[in-house]
């Protein structure tokens, strides 16, 4: 049985077999949780997960990570435990007084601890699901972000990044999306200043790694040079497919 614990939620690997109430209730006592979930498939272009309640009823938990605090709803946004370090890495990156654009914020996996751990100008947070865009601007507060910086450091805004994205210019852009990642490049391009740092995420069959995720990012910059910083395999995906992050720099 794969299990993971987000705040006060016990997550349970959707091939886990069927437990009896006695197990469920053996197991919230072991891990001092308040639910019972599994989760199956993320869905669609608002990354919506389908659960299934097994024990309890809130799907609702406050969750702390690399410092930071979640708030979330199991039911409405995902979470993936598994890139963890990838978001604190990308945090203690980012440099002072550096314009920043989250091109997918979700409930802000990327930009809370950006603004937590890092000094930043700015961070533009653009989020397409209105429920993730709630929860991002509840974790904006629930952090003291903005209140700590004096102005609105992360500025959150409801929308299609490929739509959004045109109204700035950063100097360093996070794509935290994968599967169909490559199909905005242009847009983060574009919205990239010169000499610029590009986070992009790609699934990548294992053969493919130190060739396909580069050359996508060569195609879709044209005649700006880019300079590939670092590559780093985040976590398996799927059977020969890993999620990966290429750092580049586009001149």
């Amino acid at each position: 049985m794969k299990w993971k614990i987000i705040g006060k939620i016990l997550i349970l690997d959707e091939k886990s077999c069927n437990l009896s109430q006695s197990e469920l209730y053996s197991l919230k006592d072991k891990f001092h949780v308040e639910s019972i979930i599994k989760v199956g498939n993320i869905q669609g272009p608002l990354r919506e997960p389908t659960i299934e309640v097994l024990l309890g009823s809130s799907t609702e938990t406050i969750h702390k990570e690399n410092g930071c605090l979640f708030k979330l709803d199991l039911s409405k946004v995902m979470w993936s435990k598994g890139n963890t370090n990838e978001r604190l890495r990308i945090a203690k990156l980012v440099k002072d007084d550096e314009i920043v654009l989250d091109m997918f914020a979700g409930i802000g996996y990327f930009s809370i601890p950006i603004g937590v751990h890092a000094n930043p100008k700015n961070i533009y947070s653009i989020e397409l699901n209105p429920n993730s865009y709630n929860f991002l601007k509840t974790n904006i507060e629930l952090n003291h972000i903005n209140q700590k910086a004096g102005y609105e450091r992360i500025v959150p805004i409801l929308g299609d990044c490929r739509i959004k994205s045109k109204d700035y210019m950063a100097d360093r852009i996070l794509m935290g999306y994968v599967r169909t990642t490559h199909e905005f490049l242009p847009t983060a391009i574009n919205s990239l200043n010169p000499g610029g740092i590009l986070h992009y995420h790609e699934t990548v069959p294992d053969k493919l790694i130190n060739t396909r995720p580069i050359n996508r990012i060569k195609k879709a910059a044209g005649d700006r040079d880019v300079e590939l910083i670092n590559l780093v395999n985040v976590k398996k995906y799927s059977p020969g497919v890993s999620h990966i992050v290429v750092d580049a720099r586009v001149e």
